[in-house]
């Protein structure tokens, strides 16, 4: 490459590295210029340089669910993923057979953009998010996307010394695929007391159909014995939702970490919902009715922790499920669990293609 592409290349490294080193503090752009785009191959090349150390990425392949033979336009694929807050990884989650060095954020942030940059999602929604002013708001807004964060009130993040911020989700969307209709933050609440977790849930108006939809990500409460506070919480989504689509009028994507396993009370609700949920990933197994055995798998103090905790459920009259991307398997993600040298986070991601049922009005 000539002169002009080492240029280029290096403007974006130094682009990178000043993001990195001007910490948690956001800085407020409304009136600077925009930040010129980023080409995504080069974003890619550059994560690959600083992990070529490091074992390759493990091949996830997507497996076709529903031939839409009748719809020309191009699906919509949303990205689910809790990538780990950084506070959390290094100073309270105790992954016991991770070792600290696969934490180092300068590479695990570059493993995380990887894979986003892998899939290519039109929606990406993210929890556990304490380096959205410094990484993903930066970079992902030079990659077309539009970018909303919605930080917890207390995150657990605060409490490790030398934090980042507080962690929260993040939603962003393709600013050439999609126009945001209305936006709305939700602090859930349980037995109407407000609590820590919080949901973010978009309008979104799709440019080449016309078609509106609204796709909502959330993080509910973890731990167990917290099975009646998280189904409070999941209750007050779902009449957030009901709201926000008019009763399932505008159909529904609803990314999330919900730290419940199908078998929980909040599980049941979003599928027993009036707004006619389904979970994608259910279309994965042999009877298109069972949830994946796993979405997250690690390895801590107390022993080794395997559960499905992770979904996409969607407005399964109006939304195809076109096709979903397989989990790793065991053997990929190997003995010492997760987060590993070979994958930035204890979750996995979740990425589904979506398209418009041809005229859901009509029943007949």
């Amino acid at each position: 490459a000539g002169p002009a592409m080492g240029n280029s290349s290096s403007r974006l490294y130094s682009a990178l590295a000043k993001a990195l080193s001007s910490g948690a503090v956001p800085q407020p752009r409304e009136c600077a210029a925009p930040l010129e785009p980023i080409d995504p191959k080069e974003l890619l090349e550059e994560c690959q340089a600083v992990l070529r150390e490091r074992p390759p990425r493990c091949q996830r392949h997507f497996v076709p669910l529903s031939a839409s033979a009748a719809d020309s336009h191009r699906p919509i694929r949303v990205m689910q993923w809790n990538i780990l807050a950084q506070a959390l990884g290094e100073g309270k989650d105790n992954f016991v057979q991770c070792p600290m060095e696969a934490l180092k954020w300068e590479e695990r942030k570059c493993l995380i953009l990887e894979e986003i940059l892998a899939y290519k999602p039109d929606i990406l929604c993210l929890q556990e998010v304490d380096h959205y002013f410094d990484t993903f708001e930066p970079l992902l807004s030079r990659l077309g996307y539009q970018c909303t964060f919605f930080p917890k009130p207390w995150s657990p993040c605060l409490d490790v010394e030398q934090n980042n911020g507080p962690d929260g989700c993040a939603l962003f969307f393709l600013k050439d695929r999609f126009e945001l209709v209305n936006s709305a933050n939700i602090r859930l609440t349980a037995m109407k007391l407000k609590t820590n977790q919080v949901a973010i849930a978009q309008t979104l108006k799709c440019c080449e159909t016309g078609r509106l939809f609204c796709i909502a990500v959330t993080h509910l409460k973890a731990r167990t014995g917290w099975e009646r506070f998280r189904s409070a919480q999941g209750c007050d989504l779902l009449q957030n939702l009901k709201n926000i689509t008019q009763g399932a009028k505008i159909p529904l994507i609803i990314c999330g970490d919900f730290n419940a396993e199908p078998t929980e009370e909040v599980y049941r609700e979003f599928s027993n919902s009036s707004l006619n949920l389904s979970s994608a990933y259910k279309l994965l197994s042999p009877d298109g009715q069972s949830e994946p055995p796993y979405t997250t798998w690690k390895i801590r103090p107390s022993g080794e922790c395997r559960h499905t905790l992770d979904y996409i459920w969607y407005s399964q009259h109006a939304l195809n499920v076109n096709s979903a991307l397989g989990l790793l398997t065991e053997e990929q993600i190997g003995p010492n669990r997760l987060p590993s040298f070979h994958y930035p986070s204890d979750h996995l991601s979740l990425v589904c293609d979506f398209s418009f049922n041809q005229d859901p009005d009509r029943l007949l």
